[in-house]
């Protein structure tokens, strides 16, 4: 724990833990969401971005990193579960979990792939996102932050998971259980009396390493390719700032939890 923050002069009011938050979208949301002073990032990723904690101080927020490897999702889990029983019921006035972390396996038919590469693909796609969330809504529970609907859980989903593509099995079988997963998240926190709010949310087309993995793909294994190669070539691929823009202001909606199963495209 960030040992700047027992100062209660100093002490951030906003927490929001992210995964995936060294590169290319979850960095572009973690340095947007610490511009605003009294925030505290706790934030996952197996190499972290050693400069949001100035980044932050800048702000007057604050960053912690945590050193993880999602594939071990058990683990991961039990840090975050071991952090959050360290806060008391009143510390923050909201809190967010945002899982933003995912694989894409290398592409082609599920039959030339690797168990070990489509294991991890699911590991840090899906299985860390249900062991993350289960920690982060059981050691949430009694906050004083839900009984304003300010406990948060966001998945950055995929139009993937809702439409499937070949040579990409993994990852669109990850995507789609992501979103099966908040609704079924959503209908079990709707019978609590101060439930916490979750939205699987498909961010749009971004142009991220991932983008570039899918345009460097073999056409004769990843029958697709040709697609994003068109859309990077139109110009309709957002920027990792645009598009964080985009999904921080979904978080930031009054209505934020309504619809479990959103797109940032939809309005």
């Amino acid at each position: 724990m960030d040992n700047s923050l027992d100062s209660p002069a100093a002490a951030p009011t906003h927490l929001m833990v992210l995964t995936g938050a060294s590169r290319g979208l979850g960095l572009a949301m973690a340095r947007q969401w610490l511009r605003t002073p009294g925030r505290h990032l706790i934030a996952v990723a197996r190499r972290p971005d050693t400069t949001l904690a100035d980044w932050a101080a800048q702000h007057g927020s604050a960053c912690t990193a945590w050193p993880l490897d999602l594939a071990d999702a058990p683990a991961a889990a039990q840090q975050l579960g071991d952090w959050l029983a360290t806060q008391t019921v009143d510390r923050w006035a909201n809190a967010t979990l945002l899982n933003n972390a995912g694989v894409l396996s290398p592409l082609g038919p599920i039959g030339a792939s690797r168990a070990t590469e489509l294991s991890n693909a699911l590991r840090v796609g899906l299985e860390a996102p249900m062991l993350l969330t289960a920690a982060f809504l059981r050691g949430t529970e009694g906050w004083s932050a839900r009984q304003g609907g300010a406990v948060k859980v966001l998945n950055i989903s995929s139009g993937l998971g809702r439409r499937a593509m070949a040579g990409s099995a993994s990852y669109c079988a990850a995507k789609a259980g992501m979103d099966h997963f908040s609704r079924a998240v959503a209908m079990e926190e709707a019978q609590r009396p101060h439930p916490a709010r979750i939205v699987s949310l498909a961010p749009g087309v971004i142009d991220t390493d991932m983008q570039g993995q899918l345009r460097g793909g073999d056409p004769a294994l990843f029958p697709d390719r040709l697609r994003f190669v068109q859309l990077q070539e139109a110009g309709l691929l957002d920027s990792a700032e645009a598009a964080a823009a985009k999904v921080l202001a979904w978080l930031a909606r009054a209505d934020f939890g309504a619809q479990p199963i959103a797109d940032v495209r939809e309005g």
